[in-house]
């Protein structure tokens, strides 16, 4: 019951690494709770910069073999604008990272359920479902775990904390979890049956009181969000709150949303907050967090797999790196994600504030930024951070003068 690492949580980032360790010749052991693999409304879409991060992992074709579905342009709609003007003339999404169409989407079981056989097939001992009983960490780490009936314990030089927004890993090693405010109500659903959408566009849109996005599954599938605002947390509450949930998307400013109103839900409708959350110092003696074990971004920005796709990416660096009886360093590893979601809570704060506030204000301030980015590109550069990499847009970006700039305020 000796390991190179004992990886907790069988997700979309324990296995990954899994799968990635083990073909480096790593003794891995991965422990998931789950017996099977559950829609949990989030995580089917992966950012350009995510995208090049599968590549780095050698992930990418597996990810396509099991369905993998490209969206190549983005729209924006807004009550302030006309259909056709916003339809004229899409944004392309190549252009974002070398040699990638644009984000790549994925049915999230579908998607944890190739990387956890593949991390098999590479050699890692998977084991589900698994209660995890104990964690012990500092100069001789454990997990203790019960599966299929009988207790076990598993000693490791590192344990990996990749189970999720309530990472036990990062209990037992008392890593501060910062969370900031929501802003909003975040909901997502899985639609199927839709007719007369374009397979390979993205939206997003606002009007009156609700802001949507989509992101097409490919075939007939289209995953839809909706943000709402704070005080009308029971808005979509009920049995039929999903067929509700989806009326809300006809929208005269966006004609084609109509296709997703008609659509068939196909998986269930959960409601969450939007806000963001972040570790200083995503490791401690004896393990390191990955994914939202080591805090999230808010997800108007969609990028909860990108952000784990690079912490797969730059841990499995590390340990390859480090010889045999060495402690890795994840000094770089806590630096580089640290500024990396700085970074992000800007955009996502900004996104949030011009697509998810509702009434009068609000809307005048969509009007004007729209009006005032169609003569000056630079004020939609946070879009940068969130489709190509928040290390590849300038860091001027990232302060108040710039966000003053764009909703048009006046700083003190």
């Amino acid at each position: 019951m000796t390991y190179d690492l004992v990886i907790v949580g069988g997700g979309i980032g324990g296995s990954a690494l899994a799968a990635v360790m083990a073909r480096a010749g790593r003794k891995v052991l991965l422990l998931e709770k789950s017996e099977h693999y559950e829609d949990r409304v989030r995580g089917e879409w992966i950012a350009p910069w995510g995208v090049t991060e599968t590549k780095r992992l050698g992930l990418y074709a597996l990810l396509m073999s099991a369905g993998g579905h490209h969206i190549t342009d983005h729209v924006t709609y807004d009550e302030s604008l006309a259909p056709a003007d916003c339809e004229a003339a899409p944004l392309p999404l190549g252009i974002f990272a070398a040699d990638v169409p644009g984000p790549l989407c994925l049915g999230h079981p579908r998607h944890c359920q190739t990387l956890y056989d593949a991390a098999l097939a590479e050699g890692a001992t998977c084991l589900r479902p698994v209660i995890v009983d104990a964690i012990t960490l500092g100069a001789n780490p454990s997990v203790t775990y019960t599966h299929n009936g009988a207790q076990h314990t598993a000693h490791a030089p590192l344990i990996v904390g990749a189970e999720g927004r309530q990472s036990e890993v990062r209990a037992a090693a008392g890593i501060p979890l910062h969370q900031d405010k929501p802003h909003h109500w975040f909901a997502g659903l899985l639609v199927e049956n839709v007719k007369g959408w374009n397979p390979t566009r993205q939206a997003i849109g606002t009007e009156d009181n609700f802001g949507f996005l989509a992101f097409p599954q490919g075939g007939d599938r289209v995953r839809v969000y909706g943000g709402y605002a704070l005080e009308e947390k029971g808005r979509f509450n009920g049995e039929d709150g999903a067929r509700r949930f989806l009326e809300a998307f006809r929208m005269s400013c966006a004609p084609d949303n109509a296709a997703l109103a008609a659509g068939t839900p196909a998986g269930p409708l959960f409601s969450y907050f939007n806000n963001d959350s972040w570790t200083d110092e995503p490791f401690a003696q004896g393990c390191v967090l990955i994914g939202d074990a080591a805090g999230w971004n808010d997800p108007i920005n969609g990028l909860g797999l990108s952000i784990t796709y690079r912490d797969v990416r730059m841990v499995s660096d590390i340990l390859m790196e480090t010889p045999a009886g060495v402690a890795p360093n994840f000094a770089p590893y806590a630096e580089e994600r640290a500024e990396r979601m700085r970074r992000l809570r800007f955009a996502g704060r900004l996104q949030a504030t011009l697509d998810m506030e509702f009434g009068e204000a609000a809307r005048e301030r969509r009007r004007s930024y729209h009006e005032r980015k169609a003569a000056d590109p630079t004020l939609g550069l946070h879009g940068i951070a969130i489709m190509a990499g928040p290390e590849n847009a300038p860091p001027e970006i990232f302060t108040e003068a710039h966000r003053a700039r764009v909703l048009g305020l006046e700083l003190a």
